[in-house]
């Protein structure tokens, strides 16, 4: 469930590369594994789907606030 007081910001806290997954997960209440495993997936047919989409993102979703 969407939390609507959240804005989806990259997390500074569970982060592997950009923060994105795991701002994704605190945004949408679940686990930031779920979406790492998403973008992997996404990586396996010849890397395009899954790296387009998340470099789009690192581009335009904000870092969190300290």
């Amino acid at each position: 469930m969407v939390n609507s007081s959240n804005k989806l910001r990259r997390s500074r806290r569970n982060r592997v590369i950009a923060g994105i997954c795991g701002g994704l997960g605190e945004f949408f209440g679940i686990s930031a594994f779920w979406f790492r495993l998403l973008f992997l997936i996404l990586l396996l047919p010849g890397g395009l789907p899954g790296l387009i989409p998340y470099f789009i993102m690192w581009v335009i979703i904000p870092k969190a606030s300290r």
